[in-house]
């Protein structure tokens, strides 16, 4: 569909886009407003990393670097964690705690939530507390022994085993005579002792070191400071949300009740349901239209019968027989009919309107005329025409009036004296219009179909049912007619009735 078409759906269902909206926007409000107030607070650690754990590394290592960052955050939000802070407050519920890593830094930010502010800032600073002191309990040997207390005990083993071969090696050369083989030997020896007491003493001092930057690597860089304000519920931006969740579902829901719809609410719907040219669009008038008046607020309809009168009459050669139908009864077809009747006998034609509907008769209440006698008693055999055939208000339009309803108005309708009247009004109009019975309702117009030369299906927009003109084609098909055209009743003005009406006045 082109935008056009979408904004149209959209003003047609403009109010269940409303009505989506205000739901939204309600229930974004009682959300908001209902919702206890949470205040966030947070505390920035700084957690020294150690490349791949060792202190002679030249950079840090990034994979250890994040496996040690998340490390700490696994401990923090744990279970274990948040029940040591739960009972150091004295809270009635575990804590809301979480951690951010600060991109490109050494930082992590702990972030606390609660219902009140001063408690928000106690949980925070309280986990950062907690983390810094277990991360030095477990560096300090309250976890085991260290690696430099076993080192250290190494160390001491190697120191005493060295002054062993030193002493081994003094005596040796204190031997008179000394014996060469035997210093050879001890110089070795204490070579040996030397270099691994040596080893041992660096890797004692890097321990020392290492354990020691470790039991200080986490340190408090920004404790938490009390919120002024609640972090949630956000007013704005629920509302905003709210708003936007509104509108894209009245939105969708307009689309999907459009596509649901089978009622046609544009010409360009009608013309594609009925497979039918166009030949008229009558716009909706502000009050019941009977026959349309200059100067009683009609003359956009006035104008539009007229468009529909040039559009009809391009084709005619001769007398015309014309019949008007619509799918169901309430389409405004005998409105049509007697105003298309004025309006062509307005161009120096005359016309006669025949009223065909003989069930529920319209066309004399409309031209302000008797109806004691009429169609039903010239097929009767019990009148001619021209005792029957009245003239009305409008110059050259006669009027042909139902008469008493029958019993059996398909038969007369269907009957050889119907075809002769017609053949009869021929030599005497130019133009004859037969106002017929809604097509799904009887089938009155149907056989009257095939000896007109044009059939004029009405149809009201905004009322009619896709089904039903597509059901009222196919039987105009099957019934052979010559012509089928479309007149489009209650159409939406436009802006070039208005700019006529202007120039009317």
């Amino acid at each position: 569909m082109e935008l056009s078409t979408y904004l149209s759906v959209l003003r047609r269902r403009k109010w269940v886009v409303i009505l989506s909206v205000l739901l939204g926007l309600a229930i974004a409000a009682a959300l908001t407003f209902l919702s206890t107030p949470q205040y966030v607070a947070s505390t920035t650690v700084r957690v020294l990393t150690i490349g791949g754990g060792s202190v002679t590394a030249a950079r840090p290592d990034i994979t250890y670097t994040e496996r040690l960052v998340n490390t700490y955050s696994r401990i923090i939000t744990g279970n274990k964690v948040r029940n040591q802070i739960k009972d150091q407050l004295g809270l009635e519920t575990l804590p809301i705690i979480s951690v951010q890593s600060i991109p490109g830094t050494e930082l992590i930010r702990i972030v606390a939530e609660a219902t009140d502010p001063e408690d928000a800032r106690d949980i925070a600073n309280t986990a950062a507390q907690v983390l810094v002191d277990q991360n030095r309990e477990f560096y300090s040997g309250g976890g085991g022994q260290t690696l430099q207390e076993i080192l250290s005990e190494r160390l001491d083993e190697a120191e005493l085993a060295l002054n062993e071969a030193r002493a081994s090696y003094e005596n040796a050369l204190e031997a008179l005579p000394p014996d060469e083989t035997v210093v050879a030997a001890a110089r070795e020896a204490l070579d040996l002792r030397d270099r691994t007491y040596t080893s041992l003493l660096t890797q004692y001092e890097e321990a020392r070191l290492e354990e020691a930057l470790r039991s200080n690597a986490i340190s408090i860089v920004e404790e938490a400071n009390a919120p002024n304000r609640p972090a949630k519920p956000r007013r704005l931006v629920n509302m905003a949300l709210g708003l936007a969740v509104g509108l894209v579902s009245g939105v969708a829901l307009a689309l999907l009740a459009e596509n649901l719809d089978t009622t046609l609410y544009t010409p360009e719907q009608i013309e594609n349901a009925t497979q039918m040219e166009t030949i008229g669009q009558i716009p909706t008038s502000k009050e019941d239209l009977a026959i349309a008046r200059l100067g009683a607020g009609h003359y956009p309809q006035l104008e539009s019968f007229r468009r529909l009168r040039t559009n009809i009459l391009a084709s005619v050669g001769g007398p015309q027989v014309a019949l008007l139908t619509s799918a169901k009864r309430g389409e405004g077809k005998s409105t049509v009919a007697a105003n298309l009747a004025v309006t062509i006998a307005q161009s120096g034609r005359e016309v006669v309107v025949v009223d065909c509907d003989l069930r529920l008769p319209t066309v004399h209440k409309l031209f302000d005329l008797p109806n004691k006698r009429g169609l039903t008693n010239i097929l009767a055999g019990e009148v001619q025409l021209d005792e029957s055939i009245q003239y009305s208000a409008f110059p050259r339009v006669q009027v042909v009036t139902s008469g008493p309803l029958p019993p059996n108005p398909t038969e007369l309708l269907g009957s050889q004296r119907m075809l002769d009247l017609l053949e009869s009004l021929k030599t005497q109009f130019d133009f004859i219009i037969l106002d017929t019975p809604a097509l799904l309702s009887v089938a009155d117009a149907a056989v009257l179909a095939p000896a007109v030369d044009n059939v004029i299906l009405v149809v009201a927009q905004s009322q009619t049912r896709r089904g039903d003109v597509q059901t009222v084609r196919r039987q105009l098909s099957n019934v052979r007619v010559k012509s089928m055209e479309v007149v489009v009743n209650r159409a939406e003005p436009n802006g070039s009735y208005a700019y006529y009406e202007s120039e009317a006045r």
